[in-house]
């Protein structure tokens, strides 16, 4: 039999798979030095996490089924894709409050390579004419457990997939569910997202989804570059217009750095398809994301360059929204709705570089993309594209 299938977690029926390592049944297949490890992690803030490793051969990455499917870190040799991150997750999703005062609670959680923002709500915190907080940072659904996670390993073909339902449903309010499937490759320098979101009501339902896919230190040094096919790159606000004309660099950690923020539009070939990289000083280990405009057609550039101990990192992050407040989101048609029973899909691919003639491959892919297209880098924000130009 080619291809096994392990049931984790299945709420319905009432099961939980233990501690346990999956292997392919043919030692001499394709998959052969692949494996699935599933280990629900003790101690501190990540009492009961589950954690699914993937071994390909080549690449490593856990997949965090009880936060919202988002991926904690990767490792292809000495490339460590993720960032450290002052909080010390996997966080339970438990002892995130979401819903504090300030809005900010999302942040006591944070410190994955890929989370998502969204499914309802995905920006800065929103609140009513009253001052009360109706959206906070960054949505629910990566503080949002699966509750059904299975794995798969295909010898015949050599792939691996971790998939799972996670849903974001509330009486009187949206009910979206996200079946998230993270797969690879045996020796794959990368791994494939594949996300299909689904309206469950019988009412018209809306979304907002951004993938915050983050890395530091050591692939994000001083020197570190980012390059993207660039159509349109707007700052967000004041702070990140001081550092337009250095948007696409990083410097060395300065303590007490403020967040500086770009939103993109990117050019893409004709099916849509399109490429960002993050390389390092030397240029010979980076990480590129392939995506398709059509799906994610805004990007976000986060950079937080402050001192290491504080979070040194930043953020490559394609969605269908920049994220500022919903409600401007919503005024500016950045909000998505979705009939009864309508899916949308989104696929995000991320290939890690090894070597600086891959890197160099990359850079020659996204010129490509470049081609006569002629950036348009604005020095201040502009209306439409940030709440910042208009408030």
């Amino acid at each position: 039999m080619a291809l096994q299938t392990w049931t984790l977690v299945d709420v319905e029926a009432a099961s939980s798979a233990p501690d346990a390592t999956f292997l392919p049944e043919n030692g001499d297949g394709p998959a052969r030095g692949c494996s699935v490890s599933q280990t629900v992690l003790r101690g501190g803030l990540r009492e009961g996490v589950r954690a699914v490793e993937v071994n390909n051969g080549s690449f490593r990455f856990v997949v965090l089924p009880d936060r919202g499917m988002g991926l904690w870190k990767g490792w292809l040799g000495d490339v460590e894709l993720g960032w450290k991150s002052p909080v010390k997750g996997p966080v339970n999703p438990a002892f995130v409050p979401i819903w504090e005062e300030s809005g900010l609670g999302w942040l006591s959680g944070f410190d994955e390579l890929l989370c998502r923002c969204g499914l309802e709500s995905n920006g800065a915190p929103d609140r009513d004419d009253n001052g009360r907080l109706k959206y906070p940072l960054h949505g629910k659904i990566a503080n949002t457990p699966a509750h059904r996670v299975d794995v798969s390993i295909d010898d015949a073909s050599g792939e691996i997939a971790v998939s799972g339902i996670v849903d974001e449903a509330r009486m009187y309010h949206n009910k979206l569910r996200m079946k998230s499937t993270v797969r690879t490759r045996a020796g794959l320098p990368g791994l494939t997202v594949v996300d299909e979101v689904t309206n469950l009501s019988a009412e018209n339902g809306e979304l907002q989804l951004v993938y915050h896919i983050n890395f530091g230190q050591p692939l994000l040094d001083p020197g570190s570059r980012f390059v993207a096919p660039i159509r349109t790159l707007v700052p967000r606000d004041a702070r990140a217009a001081e550092g337009v004309a250095a948007w696409d660099t990083y410097g060395q950690e300065q303590p007490g750095f403020t967040e500086q923020v770009y939103f993109m539009e990117l050019a893409a070939g004709e099916d849509g398809r399109t490429q960002t990289l993050l390389r390092n000083a030397h240029g010979n280990q980076g990480v590129s994301l392939h995506f398709n405009k059509k799906q994610l057609p805004c990007f976000t550039l986060w950079k937080s360059t402050q001192a290491a101990s504080d979070g040194y990192v930043t953020g490559l992050e394609p969605g269908i929204n920049f994220p500022n407040p919903r409600s401007y989101e919503k005024e500016h048609a950045r909000v998505a709705t979705l009939k009864p029973g309508q899916t949308l899909r989104f696929e995000i691919e991320l290939e890690v570089h090894a070597t600086a003639e891959s890197v160099s491959q990359a850079e020659q892919n996204i010129a490509a993309l470049q081609g006569a297209v002629k950036p348009r880098i604005f020095e201040r924000p502009m209306p439409r594209w940030t709440s910042a130009a208009e408030g």
